[in-house]
């Protein structure tokens, strides 16, 4: 991994924009060199490629930081320290593994004493990478239904309860990252998903859209919460402020149905 430190160390959400970038820049190699002719080698060699990267980068510029990471057994020291570094090295390898699909990232979120500090999403086919240091909130959406963004291959009836509600309309895209950069950069209105995520999943798109002013909880309101012992975070919506209370209400008619 590459960082100049010659001049000053990196701020923490500086060094998460080079790592995303960095392992964005690595994977984009991989798809090159192997080609789509074999998916599940592509999808290996994609998530074994940047977390090798990714762990090596983390080890020498954060050696006293913990990690917690999609494609590494987790270390339970990480419930203990002050300092956690969560990480996806591919999010979305469906997508990764698709000959000119755009929808896949790579997240590198740090968790510090109960909350989320820094984080950054990397969209390396798009050539984008979203910061919590640098991002702004979204332009105004354009007059029209509100804007949804899900899964393109299991989206939960949820989001078709929730659109139907609001009058909405559903925009279907791949990895969680993807689909929360696309709220944070004003290309939908709502990113809504249940049935099944984990820490890894939304760290970095969360931290980047509360930087960004947007609102992001659980389904329920109830907050996101980071370095637990069980990573299992199964649901979340990412929305514009002015649309909380609206979406929030959908859900829970949905849900008292």
């Amino acid at each position: 991994m590459s960082i100049d430190t010659t001049t000053a160390k990196p701020s923490d959400a500086e060094l998460a924009s080079h790592l995303a970038e960095e392992a964005g820049r690595r994977l984009l190699e991989i798809r090159a060199k192997l080609g789509f002719a074999d998916g599940p080698a592509l999808k290996d060699a994609g998530d074994a490629g940047s977390q090798r990267l990714l762990a090596a980068a983390l080890a020498q510029h954060r050696p006293k930081d913990a990690v917690l990471s999609e494609e590494a057994v987790d270390d339970p020291v990480r419930l203990g320290a002050d300092r956690v570094w969560i990480v996806d090295p591919l999010d979305g390898t469906r997508e990764f593994a698709e000959e000119g699909r755009t929808d896949w990232a790579v997240h590198v979120a740090l968790w510090q004493a109960g909350a989320l500090v820094a984080g950054a999403v990397a969209l390396p086919a798009v050539g984008v990478t979203l910061s919590s240091a640098t991002i702004t909130p979204p332009p105004a959406g354009p007059a029209g239904p509100v804007r949804l963004v899900a899964s393109r291959t299991r989206a939960p009836r949820l989001v078709t309860d929730v659109t139907a509600e609001i009058g909405g309309v559903v925009i279907p895209m791949g990895s969680a990252g993807a689909k929360a950069s696309a709220v944070i950069r004003g290309e939908a209105d709502v990113y809504l998903h249940a049935g099944g995520q984990y820490e890894w999943d939304s760290a970095a798109p969360v931290a980047v859209a509360l930087a960004a002013g947007l609102h992001a909880t659980r389904i329920d309101g109830s907050p996101l919460r980071y370095n637990q012992p069980d990573p299992l975070l199964p649901d979340l919506v990412i929305c514009r402020p002015e649309l909380a209370e609206t979406v929030l209400g959908a859900i829970r008619k949905s849900s008292a149905g």
